[in-house]
């Protein structure tokens, strides 16, 4: 139902992660009875977990670790590593400056050329690490650096932006991306986002993508919300953007995941997210947490080196942990950060969902309270879910 803002203007509510509780059901499972597998494009995987394209969170190490754990890894082909041949004492850089200069610095260092031969070489570099190649491109760097991508030969490719849509308008003098004739060509599974609607999941996934991002501005690092005012609470967009794709299912028979992108921090809010209909989740500051990650204890978002609107700042998230415990435990952390498939597999179980499309129809509540009620010990003691 529609809200009244006031006369000539109505909303509709809205809903957050932290907003929602999920409802055990009629049964119970032993958690090592449950099933996480699912697939994106041709890929299978254990684990429905993807880091996200960020400088601070995946590089070539952390792309061929993750796919060793069972998870994914997607590489940001216009960030640090495709503009550096050495990368590391950039990634010093960013760690060091003093909060003041960091807006200045990101714009320096981001100003520097990408090259299309670091392109090929980081994509072969996982490939020959044996891991799987998933990348991440701007609509405007899929236009410029398609051919190398291909050439390259990575196997998954995401193209990602704010927002990104099928009907786009663009100046007489610029030529838009045609989605549907990129998602065609590439020899690859191309994801498209990120979107919030109905609408834009539909003419998506119309358009050829073989998986969809959903999340505007809900991501630890990023400002797009207050920058730009735009967005939609995640437990919402999930929801309208899974009943698009199930919609398509339905007349065309053929399915299109929903990657749920963004502002999840721990194993219930991953949860929670396939509870609203995700297949997957793609997160960035708790994998920036591992040992292994190159943000150095920090995490930025993508759009944090605009040269002319940030939508995005530096965070310290430090060091937890190594990436297996983040991933799969054991958890070194009372807080529900480390073992993610551990806290995957038990919420499951506990709601009788032997696997991810169970899990996508459990029941859910209104619960505003449900991360603070009894908690006034931890919150106090800054202990467990307090922190």
């Amino acid at each position: 139902m529609d809200i009244q803002i006031g006369r000539g203007k109505a909303a509709r509510r809205a809903y957050g992660i932290d907003e929602i509780a999920l409802v055990p059901g009629n049964r119970t499972l032993d958690p090592n009875l449950t099933d996480t597998k699912w697939s994106i494009g041709n890929i299978e995987r254990e684990i429905p977990i993807i880091a996200s394209a960020m400088d601070g969170v995946v590089d070539v190490g952390m792309a061929v670790r993750l796919s060793q754990l069972g998870a994914l890894g997607v590489l940001n082909l216009e960030g640090i590593q495709t503009r550096y041949e050495d990368p590391e004492p950039i990634l010093d850089r960013i760690a060091f400056v003093g909060k003041d200069e960091f807006v200045a610095l990101m714009q320096e260092l981001y100003a520097t050329p990408i090259q299309p031969e670091l392109i090929k070489r980081r994509i072969k570099e996982i490939k020959q690490g044996g891991g799987i190649a998933a990348a991440s491109v701007t609509p405007l760097g899929a236009r410029k650096y398609g051919s190398a991508i291909a050439e390259a030969g990575s196997d998954l490719l995401f193209v990602q932006a704010t927002v990104v849509s099928t009907a786009h308008l663009s100046p007489e003098s610029v030529f838009p991306l045609d989605l549907a004739s990129f998602c065609q060509e590439m020899p690859m599974p191309v994801i498209l986002g990120n979107c919030v609607t109905y609408e834009v999941t539909l003419n998506l996934m119309k358009a050829g993508a073989a998986a969809v991002l959903v999340g505007i501005g809900p991501g630890a690092a990023c400002t797009s919300r207050g920058v730009l005012g735009v967005g939609v609470p995640q437990a919402t967009a999930i929801a309208d953007c899974a009943a698009a794709r199930d919609d398509y299912y339905q007349e065309t028979g053929k399915y299109v995941p929903v990657i749920a992108d963004g502002g999840l921090i721990t194993g219930g809010d991953i949860c929670k997210c396939i509870a609203c209909g995700a297949d997957g989740v793609m997160i960035g500051s708790p994998f920036a947490r591992a040992a292994e990650a190159p943000g150095r204890g920090f995490h930025w978002g993508m759009a944090t080196p605009s040269p002319v609107l940030p939508r995005g700042t530096r965070i310290k998230v430090g060091k937890t942990g190594s990436l297996e415990q983040i991933l799969r435990g054991p958890a070194g952390l009372d807080d529900g950060t480390h073992n993610l498939l551990g806290a995957l597999k038990t919420s499951m179980g506990t709601l009788g969902a032997k696997d991810i499309k169970e899990m996508q129809q459990v029941e859910v509540f209104i619960a505003p309270s449900l991360l603070t009620e009894g908690k006034v010990y931890q919150k106090a003691q800054q202990l467990g879910m307090g922190k």
